[in-house]
This record gives C-alpha cells, structure tokens and sequence, in this order.
C-alpha cells in the first residue's frame, strides 16, 4: 500500500479526532481507560532533548491501540505529529526525525528543542475492544536559554555622600530568557522602602539618598524557569561621618571628660570617630583665653611636667574631608598636687600607704606590751615582796581604812592558806583592832590585804 492510500484514512480519522478532542482533553479516561501525565507543565532548554512522558491502563481486552500525538500554539488548531497503531509508528513527513515515540509506551521524545516548540502537546489513546475506549492529556512545554551569570553596576562608581546623592545598582545579564530579577543585600531580599524603588522588572535598584546604614554586600539573583544564578557582592562606597568622636588614654583617671594624672608622668590620648574615609584630627590647647594647634594626627602626648597650670583645657577636633562634615570634644586634664609630693620625696620618704601601715604596727605593737605588763608586773612585785620576808612578819596584823590610793591596789591576788605544825590551818595570833574596838576574830572577816601577809614563801609551802 503506497504512503497516500495510507494517509487517507489517517486523515479521515484525525478529522472525527478533532471534533471530539475539545471534550476528551478534560476527561483524561473514559469508560475504563485511563491515561496519567507526571506534570501538565514541563519546562524545556533550548537546544537539548526533552522526555513527554504518558502513562496508560485500561482493564477489557484489546484487539488494537492506537497513540495519537498533536502539538497546538494559542489560537490554533492542533497539529498532527506522529500516531502509531499497535506497533507501528505514523510520523507526519515534516517531523520524522525531531518526534520519537516507540510503542506500545505512549511517551513522546523531542530532540532538539527549538524555541518554536513551544506550546501544548496532546496524546490520545484509542483502545478497540467489544468497542473503542478513549482518553487524552495535555502538556504545556515552555523553552528556554539558562541564565548566565550577573553582573552588578554602580552608579556613581566612585560612591555617593550621606544624605546628600543618589545611586543606582543595575543588573547585567547577557543571556536567558523569561527573566526574574531580585535583589539581596546580606544575603536577604531587599523589599520596597522610603529609600529602595525598582524599575518595572526590577533590574534596577535605586538608593534615595544613600545613608549609613545602606552600607552592605549587595547581589542580584536572576533566574527563568530552568536556572538561576547570583552575582558576586559588591560593597557600595558611601561617605559618612564623623560619628561618635571620643577621647580616651592609656592612663590617668578619668571621670567624664575630665583626666587626672601625677607631675612627671607622660599620658597619651587618642582621638577616634567612625567615619569614610578616615577623619583628619587636630589637637587644640585652650590657655589664658587662647587657643593654638598643637599637632595634627589621632594621637598626642601629654607631659605633665611641661603643663603650664595644674589644670588645662585641651579640644580634639575630626574632619571628614569628602563629607565635609566635623566634629568636635573638649576634655580637660589636671595635675593633682599628690603627684608634686610624690616627684619632691621621691626616693626620701615613704609612700602615704606605708606610712600609715607603720603607724599602725607601732600602735598595735605598744598596746600589746602594755597589756602584758599590766598583766604580769604586779603579780611579780607581790611574789618578791612574799619571798623576802621572814615568817615573822606573817603574824603582823595591818589595819586599812579602805580609803588608800586605789592605784596601789591595783593587780592581781592569791587566797592562800598554809598549816601550822599541828596541822591546823593557822590564823593571825594577835587580833587586829578596829575603828570601833571589836576585834578582826570577833567579826570573823579579815581583808585582802591580811590574807597577802600570811601567803607563806615558796620554799616552806614546798617543805
């Protein structure tokens, strides 16, 4: 049968296809047929080979499958590809060899991918049985160029003033197709604020006025339905500044603005502000109404010694020489007289500190020597007086009148008592009179200082 005889038929029935394909492409089976796709979009790149694939079932015997493949663009009647009747492949003339299909699989190759073929790919299964069982699915195929990398532009290039201009980013892509534009400033999106706007597309960004804080790493990240990628950061240069300016020291007390130091010693300041570029400092000393520049830079150093007055005032003055902006800190510095001591003893007298640490080991070393003299000295003279006497005088009764001098009752005393040959505790012998003529063994009381007189000596009290 030549190729013509063959495509008659063929083309009687592509003709009934298409007055029943409007209501089969919704249904997808039919009577117990059924034909799946994974996705109803699929998205292709330009020059490479792309699978459609279908799946197909149904559950009556088949005498004959039919595949029938039809490509459609918007407001367009579809286009016959390639069909197959059980085995045997049909390719349209003009397709042969872009369109693969090898039954009884029902998928379809497209290789290569052109841009023009781009739109919807239908497939119909025919199933012949105890009657014809029909089921279709459409797939919508985009084509497209991957994204080559992008590149981000500043403008100006050479940075902008702090609320004073303008800048612009665009991103730079030579190829791919159905672009999408974001754009990332540390790694996060970037949305629309009272200083960022974008072009249409957002290719571009704009930046009204730059500020501090748009300081950052900036990318663009492109991308289609097939790829993406991200530019290198890019850091925009923004003057700005000065910010912050302070002065400190590597010594010295400081309260406030206000640095205390001792005569002799060499303090050194340093003046700092955040700032682009770097500020340029000056140092200015205020003395008998007067101002004068003493040194240009971030540093300077003080010489107590060659401070006129114990107490100067000094300003640290920063300038930012692109923003034309300045800034300016007063501090004073005073020599205390602590210091004018210190230098005039240095090496013949003690530091204050050791001074009053002597005073108070003499003070505390005396009041210790006193205690233990007054401790152990009156029992001593007692314990000689007792040792020096002769037994005799134990006998010899005193009269106090309890009116002496308390002083010399000061110290510590001893109740002893001693026997007597006998064995019996011996009392005085003789009575001692009082005031009144009673004796001291009538009232039965006798003073301390009796009891003293009778302490007998250390040898006898041992015998």
């Amino acid at each position: 049968m030549g190729q013509d005889a063959f495509m008659e038929p063929l083309s009687s029935t592509l003709g009934v296809f298409r007055c029943k394909i409007c209501l089969l492409l919704l249904a997808g089976t039919c009577s117990g047929l059924t034909v799946t796709v994974p996705s109803h979009t699929i998205h292709g790149i330009r020059g490479q080979a792309l699978y459609l694939p279908v799946n197909y079932g149904f559950d009556t015997l088949a005498s004959g499958i039919q595949i029938i493949w039809l490509f459609e663009r918007p407001h367009t009647m579809p286009k016959y590809l390639l069909g197959s009747v059980n085995q045997s492949v049909v390719p349209d003339l003009e397709y042969q060899h872009k369109f693969t299909m090898m039954p009884p699989n029902a998928s379809l190759l497209i290789n290569p991918l052109q841009l023009t073929d781009e739109g919807s790919y239908i497939v119909k299964v025919n199933v012949q049985g105890n009657g014809t069982l029909s089921a279709s699915q459409k797939i919508q195929v985009t084509v497209d160029d991957p994204v080559t990398k992008p590149v981000v532009q500043t403008q100006p290039s050479s940075g902008a003033v702090e609320y004073v201009e303008n800048m612009t980013l665009t991103c730079l892509v030579k190829g791919g197709t159905r672009l999408v534009y974001q754009w990332l400033k540390d790694g996060r999106p970037v949305r629309t604020s009272s200083t960022y706007s974008f072009s249409p597309q957002n290719k571009t960004l704009h930046i009204t006025p730059v500020t501090k804080g748009d300081i950052g790493n900036y990318s663009c990240l492109v991308k289609n339905p097939v790829s993406e990628l991200e530019s290198d950061t890019i850091m925009p240069t923004i003057y700005y500044g000065p910010y912050g300016l302070r002065v400190n020291s590597d010594k010295g007390l400081k309260v406030g603005e206000v640095f205390t130091i001792d005569l002799g010693e060499a303090i050194l300041f340093d003046c700092s502000a955040d700032s682009y570029p770097p500020n340029t400092y000056s140092w200015i000393q205020k003395a008998d109404n007067t101002t004068h520049v003493i040194k240009h830079g971030p540093r300077l150093e003080v010489a107590s010694e060659k401070v006129a007055q114990k107490t100067t005032n000094f300003v640290c003055c920063a300038y930012n020489n692109i923003t034309g902006r300045q800034d300016e800190t007063h501090f004073t510095v005073i020599v205390t007289s602590v210091g004018l001591e210190k230098l005039a003893h240095r090496g013949k007298s003690l530091s204050p500190l050791a001074s009053i640490t002597g005073i108070s080991l003499f003070l505390i070393i005396s009041m210790s020597i006193l205690f233990l003299w007054k401790k152990y000295q009156p029992y001593r003279v007692i314990r000689q007086k007792l040792e020096g006497r002769p037994e005799t005088e134990y006998g010899k009764a005193q009269t106090f009148s309890g009116h002496e001098d308390a002083l010399d009752d000061f110290g510590i005393y001893e109740f002893v008592t001693f026997p007597d040959a006998a064995g019996v505790p011996r009392l005085p012998s003789s009575s001692v009179l009082t005031s009144d003529g009673a004796s001291a063994q009538e009232r039965r009381s006798t003073t301390i200082y009796e009891v003293i007189q009778y302490a007998p000596a250390p040898q006898d009290h041992a015998q």
